[in-house]
């Protein structure tokens, strides 16, 4: 394992060398994790990662081999693993490429860890049910899959307030000023099997007609601080190599467009979701909450 200081700054460094004698120096802790899939990896990586972030200060180093389904593809990854010491974590199926693997984690004295085999084994002792051999079981082409499929290019086709005429046919409908996530947040959606379209709310500009003529599509209001909406939009700009001074991130500009949303977001009775503290997928798990629960009362979250 490789150490060093969380923090290469200087001033930094000389800030706190008046408690250096009193407090040990922070190091993180970098070491390597190799995912061996079957599949596409994702599975592994998304818990893989969720697992290293309960560790505070370490650092993981990961390297990926997805589609290992023949002896000749799992020995090139156990000629890499044993040049880099450290994890490994597989979803193997096949049980001969399995044992392979685990035989030659344990000549290269690794630890070797099935990441499903806990919950398969529970769910199998549950139902009394078979553990199916399948390899690549959970990306069939069910129809789950088509719809994933269909919300996504939905959400495409929706995105920033186009498509008007078929907002009839979204699960739901994010309303909010620029910058407020809106896009990432339907994609995510969509790949839930959600579809979602997104209508911006631009100053001097009433949203469209028909979003006010919805019965029965459930509409959600983004919001987020003002301080923080400005900072995202000069970021934007920055990106884009634009650095005139406009209402776009003028402050009291961009604060009278979140007063005008909170307002048409109250007038209309519909939840709005705060996302000045969320994250794309936390703020796509409540959509989700609010798709599957109560859509009565305004409830702003995370306000």
């Amino acid at each position: 394992m490789v150490k060093q200081p969380l923090t290469d700054d200087p001033q930094e460094s000389q800030a706190a060398s008046g408690e250096s004698e009193r407090l040990p120096p922070r190091f993180a802790t970098y070491f390597h994790i190799h995912l061996v899939s079957d599949s596409t990896g994702e599975t592994l990586n998304a818990m893989a990662r969720a697992v290293c972030a309960r560790f505070t200060d370490i650092l993981p180093i990961e390297h990926i081999y997805a589609l290992v389904r023949s002896t000749r593809q799992l020995d090139r990854a156990l000629e890499e693993i044993g040049g880099a010491p450290g994890v490994v974590m597989h979803t193997i199926v096949d049980p001969g490429l399995r044992a392979a693997l685990e035989e030659g984690c344990r000549k290269l004295e690794m630890p070797c860890i099935a990441a499903l085999d806990p919950v398969v084994s529970a769910m199998s002792r549950y139902l009394g049910a078979r553990i199916s051999t399948r390899v690549g079981a959970q990306h069939a082409l069910t129809n789950d899959y088509f719809d994933r499929i269909e919300a996504l290019d939905y959400a495409i086709a929706h995105d920033d307030g186009q498509g008007g005429q078929d907002l009839t046919q979204a699960d739901v409908i994010l309303v909010g000023v620029s910058r407020t996530s809106k896009t990432p947040t339907c994609i995510y959606l969509a790949h839930r099997g959600v579809r979602a379209a997104n209508v911006p709310l631009v100053p001097g500009r009433p949203p469209p007609q028909e979003l006010f003529e919805l019965k029965n599509t459930l509409i959600v209001g983004l919001i987020t601080s003002p301080d923080r909406l400005i900072q995202i939009r000069r970021n934007r700009l920055l990106s884009l190599k634009e650095n005139r001074e406009s209402d776009y991130v003028d402050g009291d500009a961009v604060r009278q467009e979140i007063i005008a949303a909170r307002r048409l977001f109250e007038r209309q009775g519909w939840p709005v979701i705060d996302i000045t503290r969320r994250s794309v997928e936390e703020t796509a798990a409540a959509v989700i909450n609010l798709l599957s629960g109560g859509r009565g009362k305004v409830e702003v979250l995370g306000a």
